[in-house]
């Protein structure tokens, strides 16, 4: 079956819908040879080319869209390649499919990592229009006091943009090392430690314990991963609906 030519990039996992229609307006994406018009429609089975190479529209090719949860493990990369050897994520997954991450996790954060056979969903679900909350829970070192976390909530500039916290609460702890649990709705690169860096305070640990309406397991071990049940994949579909 025929489908929109930017939803045929974005299924196979290459870009947003919105990114190919501009790729398509440019005149960089052509089909069977001809570049492509606004509008045009291809099957898996055409030959489809960005910038004069070949895509595999196939690529992420489901009947049924499976999302899984992984816990990982600070210290596990997000990348599929890495000179050091380091021990990476997609070697935990299963090997049924072919996953997109839904955002990323550095190296020393942990927690919740969410990977998706659909690639137009997990385009959505990284797009800041989205406005997905991503929940942390944040060791700090040193005297949090009210006006900082006053500050936390207004927003600090960066060279990359501005950012905030949602929403700041206390999670326990005494003396040096205090926890707070914080949510931001976008996911620039180490937000949550540059946000409590530029206050003077370090981040001892760092985990990811929500994204959306899906929650981290208590049970779920560290560099475990389970399939999420149709109810929470459909909590992310419809989070992404417009």
């Amino acid at each position: 079956m025929a489908d929109r030519l930017q939803k045929l990039i974005a299924n196979a996992g290459y870009g947003s819908r919105r990114w190919a229609e501009r790729l398509i307006e440019q005149g960089r994406i052509e089909v069977n040879n001809k570049t492509a018009s606004i509008g045009d429609k291809a099957e898996i089975t055409d030959r489809v080319k960005i910038d004069g190479r070949e895509i595999d529209s196939s690529r992420y090719l489901e009947q049924e869209t499976k999302v899984i949860i992984l816990n990982k493990q600070a210290g596990v990369i997000c990348s599929n390649k890495d000179n050091e050897g380091r021990k990476s994520v997609y070697s935990l997954l299963s090997k049924e499919s072919r996953w997109v991450m839904v955002g990323r996790l550095d190296l020393n954060t942990s927690g919740l990592l969410l990977f998706t056979n659909n690639g137009d969903l997990a385009n959505k679900l990284m797009h800041p229009s989205s406005q997905i909350d991503r929940e942390y829970a944040v060791r700090v070192l040193g005297q949090v006091e009210n006006e900082d976390l006053k500050k936390l909530t207004q927003g600090v500039e960066f060279d990359d943009g501005f950012a905030k916290f949602n929403q700041i609460t206390f999670g326990g702890g005494q003396g040096a090392n205090r926890w707070y649990k914080v949510v931001l709705k976008e996911g620039k690169k180490r937000e949550v430690r540059r946000l409590w860096e530029a206050l003077g305070f370090k981040v001892s640990r760092l985990i990811r314990i929500r994204f959306g309406k899906i929650r981290l397991p208590d049970n779920l071990k560290a560099n475990q991963y389970d399939y999420l049940k149709p109810e929470q994949v459909k909590l992310l579909l419809d989070a992404v609906e417009r």
